[in-house]
């Protein structure tokens, strides 16, 4: 039988992974083999620790997917056996879930917001007397590069100013 490689990861400075290491040290793997990710969110996509953990492990050695099993709590998930797959597919989703809750509680809050009339949007890039002049100089060919800003901008903030205007007279 191969080495146990261990992975352990929290996504704060503030959590400590010493019960992750003794879980893992439990379960047979040695202090050296166990590879370390902190301040690290599940999303996060770069995680140096599982990199290296990765790297360590060898055919017939026991971590995460990869053709390589996976041991949680001592029971042993082999990605070949239909069961164990079902169960690591299930993780999977599970995962995916609860990272997709922060999002729609963001958007669920930015959408009451909204409709309170608190969410105006992105503040605009230019002060009140930059929008001004841009207005001014609009028919000349030369904004972008008096201002330091995209197309985009340069043809948005004259219909921002017109509206400001009709809704204030």
């Amino acid at each position: 039988m191969g080495e146990l490689i261990g992975h352990a990861r929290c996504s704060t400075v503030a959590q400590d992974l010493t019960s992750q290491r003794e879980i893992l040290a439990s379960l047979g793997v040695a202090e050296d083999r166990i590879y370390l990710d902190k301040d690290l969110t599940g999303t996060n996509r770069a995680r140096p620790g599982l990199d290296q953990a990765l790297a360590a492990v060898r055919s017939g050695d026991t971590l995460v997917t990869r053709g390589v099993r996976l041991s949680l709590g001592g029971s042993i998930y082999d990605p070949a056996d239909p069961m164990s797959k079902m169960f690591v597919n299930m993780l999977a989703v599970f995962a995916a879930f609860e990272a997709d809750l922060p999002r729609m509680r963001t958007r669920e809050g930015m959408s009451i917001a909204r409709s309170r009339g608190r969410l105006e949007g992105r503040a605009p890039e230019l002060t009140t007397r930059q929008q001004a002049e841009l207005v001014r100089m609009h028919s000349s060919g030369e904004l972008m590069e008096v201002f330091a800003v995209g197309r985009a901008t340069v043809y948005r903030v004259p219909d921002r100013v017109a509206t400001a205007a009709a809704e204030g007279a």
